[in-house]
């Protein structure tokens, strides 16, 4: 394959000869170790011949993209040292991660966070013994690794975690590796949109790399496939100016990736001098990028049991798997490795050649110890006003209405003010921030809009706190690279399609598990979901738009990572979403409707309401001051609170002696025992709530089974009857929504009924009628097209 760039005419020689070998060593260097890391048990410097028990008895990692992120890598450090960059390093093909701690080892960046892994023979011993080792590090690019934000085991999102690093840091620029495998997912397609929103003049850069080196682990790669043009419409179609640097002889490589290096600095630099000279005027922004295609495997063994190996699928992992068994992979092994000449590499101690440290950038330019990708070293506290002032007027329980999400857009937009010297707060969501009536931000910022604009548009800037695009995955990718780059933020999302990002949650809740345990990883803002638009609202748009989901898949995670809050009312919801702006490597997933519903508690109600995250509303039951209760009827979510609440009306109607109780929870984790979370009720505290004997009638938010998977250790749950959504939705009216699901007013008063003891005969005329009213309530909607009035209309009565 012959070494070749294409974009602007080349710069010939841009390394001096001196320069050139001493990156080639680095990189050779670099390809050592990895190599070493995925093979080597012992014998790290070969000062003796190779034997079998010098080599792990399993053999895992990968290699085939390995070297050409050791290239990259080589030649970054060369483009830091020469114009003193401020630069990030994030890699797509995760399973590289030989190659990261190879370049972190090298530039001592990985001995200064671990000095048990010293830069000589003993440390590089110790590099090669842990990797992909019980007890060592993970084979991909895991948070143990320093400089890294992005772990890569799971493909597609780099470049939206480049983006979200670089807004707001005017001076950063990202280098992002993006593997030919990966960028045939559905979340890196959608990336390449996000140059149309990084503002040139007040965010920073990314650069794209596209690794071309035409396979993932059994099947080329779509990309390496397309011929030359067509490839290359395609990225200028989005945006870009492609560099391609083709070949497999390093030498002239090495000249054509400085020169694509140098044309693509060059090309940045205009783009943001224009934006900050203000001199711009609007055009199509073309950002550069890079397009790198090498061989497979590149430097590795060529043939393997007379099979092709280097520049095919068969490099994906490991080249040679029977080393310990096979003398022929043995022997391939030893000369590959010898290959690399590591006597000039490796000084007599096993030190790195001063040479190839000389290449290393130093202090915190080494991208192995930028301080934004650990961006707890970078946090600050956002500056919030106080929630209070936002608070909706409670003249009597539930007697008023208010759009809870619409006081918190109100709050937000301070926020946005407040910090806006600071720039370090967005507010990130699909197309549906007004939607979801958070659209009183507007009056704080606009969103931020870098392509075309018309005069029909409204609230689009070069500039703007607000991110919108209709892909879930980008606005999750972004918000993660803006968390872990040390700033704040909030996704705003409907609940039923939250689930897109499922895996991109997993992700990064397993990021933060793993940071917990690592003292020198910083703490970060939380991770802050916003689900409105919710299940029980979606009438109008049907059985699509309904869902709630997404709160049984966070709680399989750790527990000290995950929240889940269901604040019943506008100033529950104000006061919790101001512990969660607070709040550090959690994630946090609040549940708040939009619409117009009844605000149950006052501010100086709702605060210890939220503080202790669960507890009784004496003022909608019927017990008294000493008495035990005949019934509790618990609620977790807003539509789950007004039903509860209305059935608790009924009642004290017509069962003016029953002892009822209610209990409303907003922090859910709060069901769980202490000894399961840290948020969780001791079992004397969780019995004093809701009783050792009595029924309880509890009516959630989402799937009525995860209340059951919560509470499964409490003495009452064989007492615990739950309703909640059961996957019955339709296009209908609101209350017919909690009738299809068996959670209405109604059908609550005959579970009561049922499982109080003793009391099915004496109120057979009150089950009787509740079921008259569902049957009304059915044909009503029917003739009329909305609930009935009793219900539109009803407000707390007492």
């Amino acid at each position: 394959m012959r070494s070749t760039t294409t974009g602007k005419p080349p710069i010939e020689e841009v390394l001096a000869g001196e320069e050139s070998r001493r990156i080639d060593a680095y990189w050779r260097a670099a390809n050592y170790l990895s190599v070493g890391q995925i093979y080597l048990l012992d014998n790290p410097l070969l000062r003796e011949p190779l034997r079998p028990e010098h080599v792990k008895p399993r053999l895992l990692g990968h290699w085939g993209t390995t070297p050409g992120l050791n290239f990259c890598y080589a030649h970054l450090n060369r483009m830091i040292n020469q114009h003193d960059l401020n630069m990030m390093y994030v890699i797509g093909p995760g399973h590289g991660g030989p190659a990261l701690l190879a370049n972190t080892w090298l530039e001592g960046s990985y001995t200064e966070v671990y000095p048990n892994v010293p830069r000589d023979e003993a440390g590089m011993h110790e590099l090669f013994r842990q990797f992909s080792f019980p007890g060592g590090v993970p084979s991909h690019v895991a948070p143990e690794v320093p400089g890294s934000i992005h772990e890569g085991g799971e493909l597609g999102y780099s470049l939206a975690h480049a983006y979200g690093a670089a807004f707001d840091n005017p001076d950063l620029i990202v280098a992002c590796v993006i593997g030919d495998g990966e960028a045939e997912t559905g979340p890196l397609a959608s990336s390449w949109h996000a140059n149309a929103f990084l503002s040139p003049k007040q965010d920073g850069a990314v650069l794209p790399i596209l690794h071309l080196n035409g396979y993932k682990i059994a099947n080329p790669a779509v990309l390496a496939r397309l011929p030359r043009e067509q490839l290359d419409s395609l990225l200028r179609g989005h945006g870009y100016t492609p560099y391609f640097v083709e070949g497999d002889d390093p030498a002239p490589l090495h000249q054509r990736m400085a020169a694509a290096l140098e044309n693509a600095l060059a090309d940045l630099r205009t783009v943001q001098h224009r934006a900050r000279t203000g001199s711009e005027h609007f055009e199509p922004l073309r950002w550069p990028m890079i397009v790198l295609r090498t061989p497979k495997g590149w430097t590795g063994p060529a043939h393997v049991d007379r099979l092709p190996v280097e520049g095919t699928w068969r490099a994906h992992q490991v080249p040679l798997s029977a080393v310990r068994e096979n003398p022929e992979h043995l022997r391939i092994l030893e000369s590959w490795m010898r290959g690399y000449r590591p006597e000039e590499l490796f000084d007599e101690r096993g030190r790195p050649a001063q040479d190839i440290t000389a290449l290393a950038p130093s202090g915190t330019r080494r991208m192995g110890s930028n301080p934004h990708a650990n961006g707890g070293t970078l946090l600050k506290n956002l500056a919030l006003p106080d929630f209070r002032d936002y608070a909706t007027e409670v003249t009597g329980h539930g007697s008023d209405l208010s759009e809870p999400t619409r006081a918190l857009g109100r709050m937000l937009g301070d926020v946005i003010r407040l910090n806006g010297h600071e720039r370090n707060f967005r507010l990130f969501g699909p197309d549906e921030t007004a939607s979801n009536r958070l659209d009183a931000v507007y009056e704080a910022t606009d969103k931020q809009w870098g392509a075309e604009t018309f005069s029909t548009d409204e609230h689009l800037a070069r500039e703007g706190r607000v991110l919108e695009v209709l892909s879930e995955h980008l606005c999750q990718g972004w918000l993660e690279g803006y968390l872990l780059t040390g700033r704040h933020g909030v996704f705003n999302c409907y609940e039923a399609f939250i689930h897109i990002v499922d895996s991109m949650f997993n992700q990064h809740a397993k990021w933060l598990k793993v940071s917990h345990a690592l003292p020198w990883r910083r703490p970060i803002a939380s991770l802050n979901y916003l689900l409105t638009s919710h299940v029980w609202r979606q009438d109008h748009n049907g059985f699509s738009h309904q869902d709630p989901g997404f709160i049984d898949h966070v709680v399989n995670k750790k527990a000290e990572i995950i929240r889940v809050y269901l604040p019943p009312d506008t100033n529950t919801l104000l006061s919790v979403a101001d512990h969660c702006l607070r709040s550090r490597d959690y994630v946090n997933v609040i549940v708040a409707g939009k619409n117009a519903s009844p605000d149950w508690l006052g501010m100086d109600e709702a605060v210890p309401h939220c503080t202790r995250g669960a507890g009784i509303w004496e003022w909608a039951g019927t017990e008294g001051p000493s008495e035990e209760p005949d019934v509790v009827l618990a609620c977790a979510g807003d539509a789950p609170t007004l039903e509860v609440v209305a059935a608790a009306a009924l009642l004290r109607e017509h069962l003016p002696n029953l002892r009822v109780r209610v209990v409303n929870v907003v922090d859910l984790m709060r069901l769980q025992p202490v000894t399961q979370h840290p948020h969780g009720m001791p079992d004397a505290e969780y019995d004093a709530l809701f009783t050792t004997d009595r029924p309880i009638i509890f009516a959630y938010h989402g799937y009525p089974w995860l209340i059951h998977r919560l509470i499964y250790r409490r003495t009452s749950h064989d007492r615990t009857h739950v309703r909640g959504y059961q996957e019955e939705g339709t296009t209908t009216t609101p209350f017919d929504m909690l009738v299809l699901n068996d959670m209405d007013r109604f059908r609550l008063v005959i579970d009561v009924v049922d499982h109080v003891p003793g009391l099915g005969a004496r109120a057979a005329r009150l089950r009787q009628l509740m079921r008259d009213k569902r049957i009304q309530h059915r044909a009503w909607i029917r003739s009329h097209g909305e609930d009935l009035p009793e219900v539109r209309d009803w407000r707390w009565p007492y």
